[in-house]
């Protein structure tokens, strides 16, 4: 048996993905299965717990120094998995990266300015902008053959010359696209022609399904002087309550401009995130990722399998994360029948499509990083519940 296939119960551990499922969806919580929050329901690699257990063992918890540790295996992990050679002092810790975009916001742009995003596109994007007082700038990702690309033509029309900053999900989140050379080189180009700063948040970036190989937008030739990279060990290694999350920026100007705003807030990072991410961030930790990767691609084949037999069902082929996006306009139903079907009748919590922006209307987002017989049950329940398409 694999690792990964130990069901772990974490009702009443404070999991937002588990204690809070009933409370946001009505699915209950003695019955349902949780599907929506993206962390996974695997313990991190024995390194990490490791590293906790040490720090648990000297029982003083105080002030974290000298992260020169830290730096050196975030750039250990960059150059050798990604292939991107970085210095140390392009790194700050931030309280993970939802934390990184709202730092970003108020580095890069004032109060009234367009932020562009490629939506439909992971909801806290918005949320941060809106809540900063920005006004986001939807610029939808065209839908072909069940597929999402770029369309820098109608994204260029759309432009104001308001908007300051555009922010890349790459891998994307909830599409689990996997950006070609081709496709990052349009998205520097696009912000090359109208003067925008382009964070690219790349949190996904281990999670690549076999046969796909993401690549860093810092790679790209041309690009360092307006860019701004968010990496993190914490989606990779199922560390999320750490908060602890990578902005690495290689140009000077734009590295002095956010060392500012990290000091006016007064932000310094937690010390049990640091010693977690130098731990994770090791040959032991890169032995772990290969093998979840290979056990996520099997839940992505168990799942995907499933929602294929159900007539009015598409799951869109997924190149990365462990986010199945999946379409019910074929199923001929309104949002709230199919959304209904989803929580009441097959008790799964699902993230509604709508969050993330223009273009999510008729879908719902699976998370399937869980042990396998989980993901099977799913799919058993959920043609339960359209049984009657069949």
């Amino acid at each position: 048996m694999s690792r990964f296939d130990e069901e772990i119960d974490r009702m009443g551990t404070h999991s937002v993905k588990w204690d809070m499922m009933e409370p946001i969806y009505g699915v209950s919580a003695q019955d349902g299965l949780s599907m929506w929050v993206a962390d996974m329901d695997f313990r991190p690699p024995d390194c990490v717990q490791a590293a906790v257990q040490k720090m648990a063992d000297h029982g003083i918890y105080g002030y974290y120094g000298d992260d020169a540790g830290y730096r050196a295996a975030i750039q250990w992990w960059m150059a050798e998995r990604h292939g991107w050679q970085i210095a140390p002092e392009w790194i700050f810790s931030t309280h993970g990266l939802v934390n990184g975009t709202g730092l970003c916001v108020q580095t890069y742009t004032d109060p009234g300015d367009g932020v562009v995003l490629m939506t439909p596109v992971y909801h806290a994007f918005a949320r941060v902008i809106k809540a900063a007082g920005r006004d986001v700038v939807e610029c939808p990702l065209a839908l072909t053959d069940g597929r999402y690309e770029m369309d820098f033509d109608a994204w260029d029309a759309q432009m104001t010359g308001r908007e300051r900053m555009l922010i890349l999900c790459s891998p994307h989140n909830p599409g689990g696209r996997v950006w070609t050379r081709s496709e990052l080189e349009g998205v520097a180009a696009f912000c090359q022609r109208h003067d925008l700063i382009l964070v690219s948040d790349e949190i996904h970036h281990d999670l690549v399904m076999p046969g796909h190989t993401h690549i860093p937008m810092a790679t790209l030739d041309g690009v360092a002087e307006r860019l701004v990279m968010m990496t993190a060990t914490t989606k990779t290694f199922n560390i999320a309550g750490s908060h602890i999350g990578n902005v690495i920026i290689p140009d000077d100007a734009l590295r002095a401009r956010f060392a500012a705003t990290m000091g006016a807030l007064g932000i310094s990072p937690n010390s049990f995130g640091l010693f977690m991410a130098e731990a994770a961030y090791s040959p032991e930790g890169a032995a772990w990722v290969d093998e979840l990767v290979v056990y996520l691609d099997g839940n992505r084949q168990a799942f995907d399998a499933a929602v294929k037999d159900i007539p009015g069902l598409a799951s869109m082929p997924m190149e990365s994360t462990y986010l199945a996006w999946v379409d019910f306009a074929g199923t001929g139903m309104d949002r709230a029948e199919f959304t209904k079907r989803v929580e009441q009748e097959a008790k799964i919590a699902a993230n509604h499509g709508p969050t993330f922006g223009l273009g999510g209307e008729s879908f719902l987002r699976f998370n399937f990083a869980t042990p396998r017989a989980r993901v099977i049950e799913a799919g058993e329940r959920l043609a339960r519940a359209f049984g009657d398409l069949q």
